[in-house]
């Protein structure tokens, strides 16, 4: 409850806040963060080396496990900003924009700050303390946005972008520490760190094998396009993501512990999993397709038709979006199972395929200025993926994919049905907002009634659950 409460609230703060700076910056502004933006997520995944996934995995963690880990994130991340500090010349040399020197230098302070509540933030996700991490997320969101907005405001263009990610990252970390009760000492010993590198590398390569994977698109776009179709792009990419992340963020407050604590227990391991599949499919769907429904209304109507571009590129990549919070279900359960070398690899060839496809989409696209195919191959390859991860689950775990397509088929032939009645009864509406309103209201509704009518259990159990908490507050 805890994990998807604050998942949208967060990202109901972050679409109105979304919506404003989008109002007052251009495409450019958005470009030149997202041209950078890969290398500070990159040497934030180098600084936490994957140790959080590691003390997790760890059934008794200890004080010196969790002391080790944070002064090697202190200290890996001072170097690597000293690192890139002298590496921004470089960066800006290749994107050929030297007004990204000082914004680097000032950007990258972000993962400096994250490095001093990483310890913190693993106690709280391996004690599942998801009601501070939620509260933490809620605070960091409107401090750093509203801090945002001011900036955009005063003229600061990609200056305010920049200055909400750090604030971001440092109230996080500030809360971290207020939430924690655990505490750092001066007297460290780094042996325990040897116990959970070879776990912990495969998952840091991995998480930096999936950097590349998502930001990919926009190192191409801005090294061969221009900055206005980087910024069209990342526009399209946040609000995705926006919706994506709720469900995903869900998922991961409590995947990865919860199927650790029964990887004993191979029956209940799969019924677990399983109903956790059907929950996610249950939300991600309607979630996602209806947010493709609307995507040109829905930017039209919040940021203008200076962001119209954005729309279509939107469409297409809420299809992955839909399928991204099961794909990080499946790959934790992986995780849980301590093969992080195999989470590794099938992260490998992900991005190796999609390099392949983007190159080919760029190398073969009938007009050199579109960037549509190169989108639509790179969400193609993504949605396909998520077949790569049940296949692996399924060595595990004994998943087999007749059971994985039993459980989210139901739920996307439903979502599509209600969205193409949705269109079609719809379709003669032409004022924007209206039919921004009306598709919500009527595909919500006829979603409600589907599940209702068919009396599905997971849609029953998740009315029971809601209704619990409703009584139980009124409980004296």
């Amino acid at each position: 409850m805890w994990g998807g409460m604050s998942n949208i609230i967060q990202q109901l703060l972050g679409v109105a806040f979304g919506i404003v700076l989008g109002r007052l910056l251009d495409p450019s502004d958005y470009g030149m963060i997202a041209m950078i933006t890969i290398f500070s997520l990159i040497a934030n995944e180098i600084q936490n080396s994957g140790f959080k996934p590691a003390l997790t995995n760890l059934k008794s963690p200890s004080h010196d496990d969790f002391n080790s880990v944070f002064w090697f994130n202190i200290t890996a991340s001072l170097t690597l900003y000293a690192i890139l500090f002298l590496c921004a010349p470089a960066i800006a040399a290749f994107y050929r924009k030297p007004e990204l020197v000082p914004l680097c230098r000032y950007a990258f302070l972000g993962f400096v700050f994250a490095s001093l509540g990483a310890a913190q933030n693993a106690y709280l996700f391996k004690h599942l303390m998801a009601r501070e991490v939620g509260k933490a997320g809620i605070i960091a969101i409107l401090v750093s946005n509203i801090t945002g907005v001011t900036m955009a405001f005063m003229g600061y263009r990609y200056w305010a972008l920049a200055t909400q990610s750090i604030l971001y990252i440092a109230v996080n970390s500030l809360l971290f520490w207020l939430y924690s009760p655990w505490r750092p000492t001066l007297k460290v010993t780094f042996k325990p760190l040897k116990g959970m590198f070879r776990f912990s590398v495969k998952v840091m390569l991995t998480a930096i094998v999936n950097i590349v994977s998502n930001n990919i698109l926009n190192v191409l776009l801005g090294r061969l396009y221009s900055i206005a179709q980087t910024g069209y792009y990342n526009q399209a990419y946040q609000w995705n993501h926006k919706a994506s992340f709720s469900l995903q963020g869900m998922v991961l407050q409590v995947a990865q512990p919860v199927l650790v604590e029964v990887s004993d227990e191979k029956e209940r391991e799969l019924r677990v999993l399983r109903k956790m599949v059907r929950f996610t499919a249950f939300v991600a769907f309607p979630l996602l397709l209806g947010l493709a429904l609307v995507s040109k209304e829905f930017i039209v109507v919040t940021i203008t038709e200076k962001w119209l571009p954005s729309a279509r590129l939107l469409q297409m990549m809420c299809l992955a979006g839909a399928a991204m919070p099961l794909c990080i279900l499946l790959n934790n359960c992986v995780l849980s199972r301590g093969k992080s070398g195999q989470f590794m690899w099938a992260s490998v060839a992900l991005c190796a395929a999609q390099l392949l496809t983007l190159f080919l989409a760029h190398t073969f696209n009938p007009n050199p200025g579109n960037i549509t195919p190169l989108v639509a191959g790179f969400v193609t390859v993504n949605i396909l993926w998520l077949f790569v991860w049940q296949q692996l689950v399924k060595r595990l775990t004994g998943y087999r994919l007749r059971q994985f397509l039993a459980d989210i088929l139901p739920f996307l032939l439903i979502t599509v049905a209600v969205m193409v009645a949705t269109w079609f009864a719809t379709c003669a509406i032409t004022t924007p907002w209206l039919l921004l309103t009306t598709r919500v209201v009527l595909a919500a509704a006829l979603y409600y009634a589907v599940m209702r009518l068919l009396r599905v259990v997971i849609f029953e159990e998740s009315m029971q659950f809601v209704k619990s908490l409703f009584h139980r507050r009124k409980q004296p």
